[in-house]
């Protein structure tokens, strides 16, 4: 009987992905980790400081610990705030601590995320199966990453690990329609992307009135807010596509 679990494979590419942005920010000197990223009064270090304390909320939302997301949100005045507590955090210290910080975090992160059962409810906003919670973790590794190379002027590669971010951008759609304040998707939508490899991913019936097609990594950046829909190169067919690119987001 073939193995109906997918969260050890997707832990596996969680690893990947954190070791890909670990040797990128391994070796950087005091100066390197203050340059400015993308991300609006953020730099290097504030970017790592966000991954190791959402990483610690992650473990204590998936073990009860008194670190839950809601648990933070409650404590604080807004959501922002809770993200903003833990970039805080980062800047008392050095870079180089910021890292060990985040290391530390992600070791027990992924010891957590292994061990949970695929029926598991992860409390996480609106609650994720645990598969898209470690999904979740994963794209948020690689958006941020996606800004430390733009701060560090160095170029990402992009892998077929990306196929796991355009799942959850599909399936976040409906979230993202409410977030945005626009009704959920009204027709089915067929999204076809190209990915590193030359494999083609897919979700959505294949006639589907609504389409979206081109590269995995314009598709991927598009959902996390990282390039705009109107100058990403993807095609969307039917006015409902159009829309659906437009306020698309995978992340809280």
């Amino acid at each position: 009987m073939p193995d109906r679990n997918p969260v050890p494979g997707l832990v596996a590419d969680l690893v990947e992905e954190t070791a890909a942005l670990d040797a990128l920010v391994g070796e950087l000197d005091p100066d390197a980790w203050l340059r400015p990223t993308p991300a609006w009064q953020w730099d290097v270090r504030d970017t790592l400081a966000h991954l190791a304390d959402t990483d610690e909320i992650a473990v204590d939302t998936c073990t009860g610990g008194a670190r839950t997301l809601q648990a933070c949100i409650d404590r604080s005045a807004s959501a922002e705030d809770v993200t903003l507590a833990g970039v805080l955090r980062g800047r008392r210290v050095a870079g180089a601590a910021v890292l060990a910080w985040w290391r530390a975090a992600r070791a027990r992160e992924v010891e957590v995320l292994a061990g949970l059962e695929p029926s598991v409810r992860v409390p996480w906003g609106l609650g994720m199966s645990a598969p898209a919670f470690v999904t979740a973790r994963l794209m948020e590794t690689w958006a941020h990453a996606l800004d430390v190379h733009a701060a560090l002027g160095s170029t990402p590669i992009d892998t077929d690990r990306l196929a796991h971010v355009a799942w959850l951008g599909v399936r976040s759609l409906p979230y993202a329609c409410a977030v945005a304040g626009e009704p959920p998707p009204a027709v089915p939508l067929r999204v076809e992307l190209d990915l590193p490899s030359g494999a083609t991913w897919s979700a959505g019936p294949d006639d589907a009135p609504a389409r979206i097609r081109g590269p995995a990594g314009a598709f991927c950046r598009v959902v996390t807010r990282r390039l705009p829909a109107a100058i990403a190169g993807l095609v969307a067919e039917g006015d409902e596509a159009v829309r659906l690119l437009r306020v698309a987001r995978c992340y809280l």
